[in-house]
């Protein structure tokens, strides 16, 4: 991957449009980029990192869901953030311009709206030299460009912006930290996931197992049950060895014990079985005397109340044949019954309709009731043209009504126009005035709004002025402190390394043994060793009071950089604010916001002013119409009002004499209706009165003649004989059942088996029955005994086979829980079998550490004049897991020591070499992917001249492999020894790039 040119636009701190000609710093193989604190140098790497991935590194991702951290605060406010990145990757040229969502002013209206984010990826095509563009989906453009480099952004910052801090933490920390770095660089999480899968399998068998377990325990507690407490269970817990064999064993018992039970009971079955049959036998014996007995003495019995109802049955039979007599006269009888009631019923109508009638045609016949209805019939036929000159009358009146409502309606109008018309021209003067107002208002809040600003800005600068005047003061008073420190710490270092070296020989007798030769003169007899003096100074010592003057010279550093930021910001402030006292500058913004939002105020009702008096303007014309179309109404209902008045009078006569003394003519129409009603149902009711009567006389005359025929002496007789069909049936139904009775009784006397009963003594029922109940009671008793031994055997027999499926079934599942168990052991590195207690992603990074270390080791040569060199250790640390160790071996001590006892210049070379060894790998992890172009970031000013130039020769030979590499960077030594150099410019308005080639 090589870069070429980066354009950015409103990132960060640049405000304007910044570009950088990669391929022109580029050319010298090393190139720097240098500027002041905070002017901007990691925002350049950040916009890189961005356009690639669409976020920036580490803490300050922002990411496309966070653009308007992205910003630059000093952009205007039409100028949208841009970032373009034009590289080559996989032989392909390509740009990618992102912009990360923007929150600008509406177009119309007030207020702001976000735009979304916007991403172009386009190619350059070498045959047809032009660009084209290949998609604007983040989404694909994101996976296109992770796929062509090969790494995920946290790979790329690490092997591509290498940052010095991080790596020297990494030399210092512990093998878990060390873990989690090296397993997001070479994404380590299917070993991990493996560790995990497999502590679930054995989770997950080991409580298949338990379950099994539990299961085979509570078949055997149903066996215990089953077998009446007679079981043993195995005082075993589930998942322990020898449970299913000790199950099995105690069920085999249980089994033979209810099976010679079951036989026992067999017996016992067979022996009631045979009482019980001898038993009912004799019980159904005594039953059938009993019953023949009592059935010869309820004959008898009833043979005796038969003959004392024998009257009775005579009498009824009398009864009944003179019913059949009266049977004859019965059609005539209900003929005249029929009749008589017809013709009171018609009787009573006739007497009613007649009490309705005048009184001059109460007593009138049949004929003379029909004549009148006709005549009143024929007078209402006449009635039908009065009915319709009275509905035209009514509409006539209605007609008039509406007119006389219309005329009111019309006058209302016009003395409504006329009352609104006469105050129009001093609404219409008070509107337009309202409008002019409202338009001075809109003119004067314009002219304000462009002093608000500038007022606001002179406010918080003379605020912040005098925040910082307290501030700068404070950072003065710390400043001047530190340096006092830091004096303070160096006299004592040096003056601990002075006394060191005075006693450095007696640190090196103290590594002397006898035969073993020196490392100073190589002489294996030592006869005078120096001996440490009371108050000798140890390495141990010299070192702490190195990191104390390093730590406080850095205190000192960092409160200068703050006092030199406290005081350029003050400048800032003060030039803004000038000496105006904060006081009247709050006054007068405040005085300056009053009248502007009154102002705003008054304008806003433009609109609504100027909406009135167009609607007021509407209304004139309106009434003025209406006025003119009331006029012209009125003057034509004048001719209506006459024509409806003739046809009103000629109406009213017509209807006066068809009335006759009625309200109206419909009353009169209801009148001749009732009446013509009425004196019709008379003349009905009349004629069939007199049917009735006539039909009445001849129903007698029958009836006479037929109860003459019958021999009844008089009608009345007949009448009486009769009988109902529910009498008739009840009488027949004790002849018929007298009859049956005396009959079964003659039968049951003439049987002879019943009479033998009869003779012999009586039957002991009850003596019978007990002795059958016992024997059905012992008989269910022996049969429960048997169906319960049988039910056990079957049970025992069931949960047996049951559990016996159950112990076939779980035995490769206990095979795979201990596979499963001793895998999982291992990968966890818990196993007694896992000597260094190392897990398995542990044992895979090991061995990419094994691989960075010897990758770092050949640059770290380099840079220590070949004293230093990094070793991978898989030794344990205390009671620890092991796998992630890295140590430094000193050359010139010949021994291997923790990379924490590094100074901080070597710390420096140190992680910058594990750095670039690290992009090499994962770079090879990555599939070969070509990097072209790295950055590193500080960590130069802790080296000093010699280690400098050692380290510059490294980075130098990264151009043999045809590579760039770009120093971020404030030491001011580098300024000279690298000439290609991008220098970050910051100033009020944004920082500036400026760019510097080799030549």
């Amino acid at each position: 991957m090589r870069l070429h040119r980066l354009d950015i636009t409103a990132f960060g701190p640049f405000g304007a449009s910044q570009s950088v000609d990669f391929d022109d710093l580029s050319a010298a193989g090393l190139f720097l980029l240098h500027g002041p604190t905070g002017a901007g140098k990691t925002s350049v790497l950040d916009a890189v990192c961005y356009a690639l991935y669409g976020s920036v590194p580490g803490a300050r991702q922002g990411g496309t869901g966070q653009g308007m951290t992205l910003r630059s605060d000093h952009a205007a406010v039409g100028t949208r953030t841009e970032v373009r990145l034009e590289l080559t990757v996989a032989g392909r040229r390509l740009e990618v311009t992102r912009q990360p969502p923007w929150e600008r002013p509406k177009l119309r209206g007030k207020g702001t709206t976000v735009d979304k984010a916007q991403t172009w990826l386009r190619e350059y095509d070498a045959t047809t030299r032009a660009w084209k563009d290949l998609s604007r989906s983040h989404q694909e453009i994101g996976e296109e460009i992770t796929q062509l480099l090969g790494m995920s952004r946290e790979q790329f910052c690490q092997v591509v912006l290498l940052p010095q801090g991080d790596f020297a933490r990494f030399l210092r920390a512990d093998a878990e930290a060390r873990g989690k770095l090296l397993g997001r660089l070479f994404d380590t999480r299917r070993f991990a996931e493996v560790e995990k899968r497999l502590a679930e399998r054995r989770r997950t068998t080991e409580a298949r197992v338990r379950e099994g377990d539990a299961a085979l325990l509570a078949d055997a507690h149903r066996m215990q049950q089953a077998a009446g407490d007679a079981m043993a269970l195995p005082e075993l817990a589930p998942g322990e060895p020898g449970l299913a064999e000790a199950v099995l064993e105690a069920a085999a018992v249980a089994r033979g014990t209810a099976r010679e039970l079951l036989t026992v009971a067999d017996c016992r079955l067979t022996a009631a079985e045979s009482a019980q049959a001898a038993a009912e036998r004799r019980l159904a014996d005594a039953r059938e005397l009993d019953r023949l007995q009592r059935r010869f003495a309820q004959a008898r019995e009833h043979a005796a109340r038969l003959a004392e109802r024998a009257d009775a049955h005579r009498a009824a039979e009398e009864r009944m044949e003179r019913a059949r007599k009266a049977e004859a006269v019965a059609p005539a009888l209900e003929l005249r019954d029929a009749a008589d009631s017809e013709h009171r019923r018609a009787a009573a109508a006739e007497a009613s309709a007649r009490a309705l009638l005048p009184p001059g045609l109460a007593d009138a016949g049949a004929a003379g009731l029909a004549a009148a209805a006709r005549r009143a019939a024929e007078e209402l036929g006449g009635l039908e043209s009065a009915r319709r000159a009275e509905r035209r009358l009514a509409e006539l009146v209605e007609e008039r009504a509406g007119l006389d409502r219309q005329e009111r309606a019309d006058d209302e109008v016009r003395q409504d126009a006329e009352t609104w018309l006469a105050d129009w021209e001093t609404t219409r003067t008070g509107l337009q005035s309202r409008v002019d107002s409202a338009q001075e208002a809109a003119a004067r809040a314009e002219q304000l709004a462009l002093q608000r600003e500038p007022a606001r800005r002179r406010l918080d600068a003379a605020r912040l002025r005098d925040r910082l005047t307290d501030d700068t003061e404070e950072a003065r008073r710390r400043a001047l402190a530190a340096a006092e420190d830091a004096v303070e710490a160096r006299a004592h270092w040096l003056d601990l390394k002075e006394q060191r070296l005075h006693g450095i020989a007696a640190e090196l007798a103290a590594n002397l043994t006898d035969g073993a030769p020196c490392a100073v003169c190589g002489a294996t007899e030592h006869p005078a060793p120096a001996r440490k003096t009371a108050g000798h100074v140890d390495r141990d010592a010299e070192e702490r009071a190195l990191a104390g003057h390093q730590a406080a010279d850095e205190r000192r550093a960092k409160a200068e950089r703050h006092l030199g930021t406290v005081r350029e910001a003050l400048a800032a402030a003060t030039a803004e604010a000038g000496d105006a006292a904060t006081d009247r500058l709050a006054e007068e913004a405040e005085e300056l916001e009053g009248t502007y939002a009154r102002a705003r105020a008054t304008a806003s009702t433009l609109h609504a002013a100027q909406e009135e008096l167009r609607r007021a303007e509407g209304e004139r014309e309106q009434r003025v119409a209406a006025q003119q179309q009331a006029v012209v109404r009125s003057a034509s209902r004048v001719a209506g009002r006459d024509r409806l008045e003739r046809e009103q009078a000629s109406l009213e006569e017509e209807l006066a004499r068809a009335r006759d003394g009625a309200e109206s003519v419909t009353a009169r129409a209801a009148q001749l209706e009732r009446q013509a009603a009425l004196l019709t149902r008379a003349a009905e009711t009349a004629r069939v009165a007199e049917d009735t009567a006539q039909r009445l006389k001849d129903a007698d005359a029958r009836l006479a003649d037929a109860a003459f025929r019958a021999r009844f002496d008089t009608p009345a007789d007949a009448a009486a004989a009769l009988l109902d069909d529910t009498a008739h049936r009840e009488l027949q139904r004790r002849l018929d059942a007298w009859q049956s009775e005396d009959a079964a009784v003659r039968a049951v006397l003439a049987e002879a088996d019943t009479a033998e009963a009869a003779r012999r003594p009586p039957a002991d029922l009850a003596a019978a029955e007990r002795a059958a109940a016992d024997a059905g009671r012992r008989l269910r008793e022996a049969a429960s005994a048997r169906d319960a031994a049988a039910r056990c055997c079957a049970e025992l027999d069931r949960l047996s086979a049951h559990a016996t499926t159950s112990v076939r079934r779980l035995a490769p599942l206990r095979e795979e829980h201990t596979r499963v168990a001793r895998l999982a052991s291992l990968a966890a590195g818990t196993s007694v079998d896992n000597e260094r207690r190392m897990r398995l992603e542990s044992y895979v990074l090991a061995a990419r550490l094994e691989q960075v270390a010897a990758a770092a080791t050949a640059r770290l040569l380099r840079m220590s004049s070949g004293r230093y060199t990094l070793v991978h250790s898989d030794g344990r640390t205390g009671r620890g897991r092991s796998g992630l160790g890295l140590h430094v071996v000193d050359a010139w001590t010949g021994r291997e020591r923790d990379t924490a006892t590094l100074s901080g210049g070597e710390t420096f070379f140190a992680s910058l070499a594990l750095a670039l060894g690290l992009a090499d790998v994962v770079t090879d992890e990555a599939g070969g992917v070509r990097l072209d172009t790295l950055f590193i970031d500080e960590g130069f000013g802790s080296l000093d001249d010699q280690t400098l130039d050692e380290v510059l020769d490294v980075l130098d030979a990264l151009r043999e492999r045809d590579r760039s590499v770009g120093i971020v960077s404030h030491v001011a030594d580098l300024r000279r020894r690298v000439h290609a150099q991008l220098e970050v410019v910051k100033g009020r308005s944004g920082s500036v790039l400026r760019q510097r080639g080799a030549g």
